[in-house]
């Protein structure tokens, strides 16, 4: 984990000044608190925030080639460079670190922008090549690492996050309205949208190549370099399980390679403790897991961890979560998130890594992306049976499998009238390409109801169908139900909330780097092409990965029903014993109508609710999280920014100035 941020002068040779990379260093010191590095070359800035894990005596940034021609930036990893540098040093190229990030720039030197193929990584990088004048952007295929950017005065910002750019006071901050609308719809915005006007993200999978002075002020579009495509082939169990095996432990071992020591996530449930089990099989290091507990045993999975723990042989750590703990750390998580969200899971694994953090490790392994590849989320066994229950819409026990995958659904009373009006919506029309996600979207999107007459406007006429907003492949309609539905969790859920607020953003506000073994792109188009009943089998979840967890795991653990992470909403903002100012005060009627993103009355309505005991739907605890994190979103970046303090001359900073004679670190042939 690292940071990275740049500016490139786009209309003239304007330098860029030192010290306006060290304001953007500065706000996003916590990625990277180690050493940090700086690249000045005229019209085009660099800098670095780097959190050492691979080569901590030489792999300080920025790093160059050997003639100084091409210099890299990269926050993340590229975990075969162990294999492509032999390949590489037997083509004639000389490294003077032992780091993988300069390994990715002789790819580059090499292959120019197609070496993005050959990295095994999760990675966003820029890369300055002084003799062409062009700055080469990418980010990782599935979009681990983030890469936010702008367009001001002519000049390209770029940085790991937003308020890097924000770091520039030329940089305006306003909320996006149809941005927000998307959040409270599909969690998250859709790429390239972020929750401020005029700043972007690169997508995951793709690239973007920038010649100053060739655009007159002009970003071209990012390129694509990566698809998810399924297509199912018809393949058997037994020759599945044993690849899918071969896999996973390859994507483990290569992101055990760390010269710090690595730790690992334990929820539990079968993804964490599969890789847990991989690490203790494989290498026989001693590993120290760490997991989340809660008060609340509706949330709570310790005995599981625990469970898992002794069978492995691990030093377990956990943070206990309160919801009035959860509620008082929200701020600090929006801080890092830098978007509303529409829960607060994202806020017991931002007090997690910080546990992480104080027990002396940058590193942790996690079971992330399991569940979008191979079949894991009760969306998609929803899909199916509600395709099961189309066949014969009359049929009275069909729609009762629900029960199976929503249990609660009997205990709070609800119907069989409830189970046809709320899932039953559009139950015939199996061929949408919604079909999986378009009672859940319109569920969500119910919280458009507190919107402001103000906001409304602003949003003009909106896609009917949420559907309309996505960007779906010209070959979606061939894939089949699963392949659907799956394509939309990977590339709406996984990237725009799972990683990034609930990732990337809470491990990063303590500088700690997570690995995710099942996001490995060989592992993850493995999985796209794996016949559909190898993923999900009747309400079987994770069929084929269960298949290879018999040999790893307690049979209570592989054999156990998904349970979805989730974290306390409403009792979190609004505890018993310890009232949370800050909601008070940003829920208020004059706060809310000052803001104007929502309905002063309608919010009141919701908060009274709330305070009178009266039970709430999920629609209304959802809408009150991103209600409430859109105000402090406001608070914090556009009301009352606060920008930290810039790199100090006392901090370990390396400055390159490669154009200048008797700079530091002169080409070769200036020294």
């Amino acid at each position: 984990m690292c940071g990275i941020v740049g500016v490139l002068n786009l209309m003239d040779e304007r330098p860029v000044e030192e010290n306006m990379l060290r304001r953007m260093l500065g706000m996003i010191r916590h990625r990277g608190p180690d050493q940090f590095g700086i690249l000045l070359d005229g019209p085009l800035g660099l800098g670095s925030a780097r959190l050492s894990i691979i080569d901590l005596a030489t792999g300080q940034q920025p790093i160059g080639n050997e003639d100084g021609a091409l210099w890299i930036v990269c926050n993340g990893e590229m975990f075969n460079y162990v294999e492509a540098r032999r390949e590489l040093a037997a083509r004639g190229h000389r490294f003077a670190t032992a780091s993988d990030t300069e390994v990715i720039l002789h790819l580059y030197e090499e292959h120019g922008p197609a070496c993005l193929q050959q990295i095994n990584g999760q990675f966003a990088l820029a890369i300055w090549d002084r003799r062409a004048r062009t700055l080469f952007l990418a980010r990782d295929r599935l979009g681990i690492r983030p890469l936010y950017y702008t367009l001001c005065d002519g000049a390209l910002l770029f940085g790991s996050e937003i308020k890097a750019l924000l770091a520039d006071p030329r940089v305006p901050a306003a909320i996006d309205p149809v941005a927000l609308d998307q959040v409270l719809t599909f969690w998250c915005p859709l790429a390239p949208r972020t929750a401020f006007r005029g700043i972007v993200a690169l997508p995951p999978g793709h690239s973007l190549l920038l010649e100053p002075l060739a655009g007159q002020g002009e970003v071209p579009a990012p390129q694509r370099y990566w698809k998810l495509d399924f297509e199912a082939g018809r393949r058997g169990k037994a020759e599945c399980a044993a690849e899918l095996y071969e896999l996973l432990v390859d994507a483990t071992r290569v992101r055990l390679r760390a010269d710090v020591p690595v730790a690992a996530y334990l929820s539990g449930g079968l993804d964490s403790s599969t890789v847990s089990a991989l690490i203790r099989r494989y290498t026989g290091r001693h590993l120290e897991t760490f997991a989340v507990t809660f008060d609340d045993p509706a949330f709570d999975e310790s005995a599981f961890q625990q469970q898992v723990s002794r069978w492995l042989g691990t030093k377990h750590h956990v943070v206990r979560c309160t919801a009035a703990k959860v509620g008082r750390a929200l701020p600090d998580a929006i801080w890092h998130a830098e978007v509303p969200i529409t829960r607060t899971a994202p806020v017991p694994l931002f007090l997690l890594s910080r546990l992480v953090n104080r027990a002396g490790f940058k590193v942790v392994m996690t079971g992330e992306g399991a569940d979008e590849f191979l079949g894991g989320y009760n969306i998609y066994k929803e899909a199916l049976v509600r395709r099961f229950w189309a066949r014969n819409p009359g049929s009275e026990w069909r729609p009762l499998l629900l029960h199976r995958l929503y249990p609660y659904i009997g205990q709070l009373g609800r119907t069989r009238d409830y189970l046809h009006a709320f899932f039953g919506q559009g139950l015939e029309d199996v061929d949408a390409p919604d079909y999986s996600h378009a009672i859940r979207w319109r569920n969500t999107r119910r919280a458009r109801r507190f919107f402001s007459a103000e906001l409304r406007a602003e949003l003009g006429q909106r896609p009917d169908q949420p559907v309309d907003e996505v960007s779906l492949p010209d070959s979606f309609a061939q894939w089949d139900l699963l392949a659907r539905a799956q394509y939309l969790e990977a590339t709406i859920f996984l990237p725009g909330y799972l990683l990034s607020s609930q990732g990337d953003r809470v491990m990063a506000a303590h500088a700690v780097e997570g690995r995710m073994p099942f996001l490995d792109h060989r592992l993850v188009d493995f999985a796209a092409r794996l016949p559909p009943q190898l993923k999900v089998r009747g309400l079987v979840e994770k069929y084929l990965l269960k298949e290879v967890a018999r040999e790893l795991l307690p049979e209570e653990i592989w054999r156990r029903t998904k349970r979805p992470y989730r974290a306390p909403i409403w009792s979190s903002l609004f505890p018993a014993r310890e009232p949370l100012d800050y909601v008070a005060e940003l829920l208020s009627p004059q706060r809310v109508a000052a803001y104007g993103y929502f309905h002063p009355a309608a919010v009141r309505g919701l908060v009274t609710k709330i305070e009178q005991g009266r039970a709430i739907s999920e629609s209304d605890d959802m809408a009150l999280a991103g209600i409430l994190t859109t105000q402090l979103v406001h608070q914090l970046f556009v009301g009352d920014f606060q920008p930290r303090p810039p790199l100090a001359a006392h901090d370990d900073v390396k400055i390159v100035r490669p154009g200048l004679i008797g700079g530091i670190d002169q080409p070769k042939e200036a020294r």
